[in-house]
C-alpha cells in the first residue's frame, strides 16, 4: 500500500499506517471513526454482506480500525449478517495494543431498538471481552444479560445514539469505530456524530439493488476535508474529517 495524497511515497510501513489512521491524541469526547467498504458504483455488499468487496488490504486497515480503537460500534443487522464475534485477542493485535497503550482488545457494542439477538451467536460465545449491547428502556434482555453481555439503555422507543455514545464514554470507551451498518451510520450522520470516515473503493461494478452506504433521513449534508488517499491492487484508500472550518 502507498500514499499518493497528500504526499506520494513508497511502500507503507504498519507504523506509517498507525500514524495515518491514529485518533487525536488527546480525546476527552467520544471521537467516532465510521469505517465502510463500498464498490465504485457505490454498492455496499455483494450477496447480502461485504465480503465480496473486501482485499487483503482493505482487511488490514479494517483490523488496525480495531487495535486504535476503545470500542467497536455496530448495528444489530449488520452483527447479524456479517455472523460478529468477539475482536480476537491475538499476540500480534496485544503487542500493537499495549505498546500504543491500550489494555487487552476493545468489546463489541452492538446498537438495537429491541435486543433481538441471539445469546448463542457468536458475539456473545466466541469472545474475551463481554459484549455491550445498547437498546432501549423497553427492550427484554435477561438472555443477553445471562450470557454476559452488559446493557446500556439509551432511549425510550429507539436508540439514542448521543446518549449511547455518552455512557460509553463515561466508561472510558471514547474513541469509536463504527464499522455499520448503513442504518447506524445515517443516525450518526443525522445526529452530526462523525469526526472521520475511512471509505475503501474497490475496483468493481455491482448494480442490481445492494444499499448505499448510508440510509435515514434526509440531513443538511455535512463537510468533510480529505485527509488522506491510499492505493494498492486498483483499491482506493479515501479518508475525510470533519470539517474544521
Amino acid at each position: 500500500m502507498r500514499s499518493v495524497w497528500p504526499s506520494s511515497t513508497g511502500e507503507l510501513t504498519g507504523v506509517d499506517l498507525e500514524e495515518i489512521y491514529a485518533y487525536p491524541a488527546a480525546v476527552d469526547r467520544p471521537w467516532v471513526q465510521v469505517n465502510f467498504v463500498s464498490s465504485a458504483d457505490g454498492a455496499v455488499e455483494v450477496d447480502t454482506t461485504s465480503a465480496g468487496l473486501s482485499h487483503a488490504a482493505d482487511r488490514r486497515v479494517f483490523l488496525l480500525g480495531r487495535d486504535l480503537a476503545d470500542v467497536i460500534l455496530v448495528g444489530a443487522g449488520t452483527a447479524r449478517a456479517e455472523d460478529y464475534r468477539g475482536v480476537v485477542a491475538g499476540p500480534k493485535r496485544l503487542d500493537r495494543r499495549r505498546r500504543l497503550g491500550f489494555a487487552g482488545v476493545p468489546p463489541i457494542a452492538v446498537v438495537t431498538r429491541t435486543a433481538d439477538l441471539d445469546p448463542a451467536s457468536r458475539l456473545f460465545t466466541e469472545t474475551v471481552v463481554p459484549p455491550i449491547v445498547v437498546t432501549t428502556e423497553s427492550a427484554p434482555t435477561g438472555a443477553l444479560e445471562a450470557a454476559g453481555a452488559e446493557v446500556l439503555r439509551a432511549g425510550t422507543d429507539d436508540v439514542d445514539v448521543r446518549r449511547a455514545l455518552e455512557l460509553l464514554a463515561a466508561r472510558g470507551l471514547r474513541r469509536v469505530a463504527c464499522e455499520g451498518g448503513p442504518r447506524l451510520f445515517g443516525r450518526l450522520v443525522a445526529d452530526d456524530l462523525v469526526d472521520q470516515l475511512c471509505l475503501t473503493v474497490a475496483p468493481l461494478l455491482v448494480a442490481g439493488p445492494a444499499a448505499r452506504i448510508a440510509a435515514g433521513p434526509v440531513v443538511v449534508p455535512r463537510r468533510l476535508a480529505l485527509a488522506s488517499i491510499l492505493v494498492e491492487d486498483g483499491f482506493t484508500f479515501l479518508r475525510y474529517r470533519r470539517d474544521a472550518g
